[in-house]
């Protein structure tokens, strides 16, 4: 059974793209609204490497707490 909090996905829209999607969105954070956007991609994607890499050896991936820093200001 799945997790209805599990974030499924990430991505950078427009107003216009928000408005298109309309009731299809669950939940939407302004830009504006999330400061640590880009340290949060980023993490994403450590993530990601890090899985492909554990598959590539053949072994499972750790469950590491991903942590995101705030941008430098």
């Amino acid at each position: 059974m799945s997790d209805p909090d599990r974030i499924v996905a990430i991505g950078l829209l427009t107003q216009r793209d928000v408005f298109a999607l309309g009731h299809d969105l669950s939940r939407v954070y302004p830009i504006d609204d999330a400061p640590c956007f880009g340290a949060l991609l980023g993490a994403v994607d450590d993530a990601d490497r890090a899985f492909h890499r554990a598959q590539d050896a053949g072994q499972s991936p750790a469950n590491p707490q991903i942590k995101v820093s705030p941008p430098a200001r």
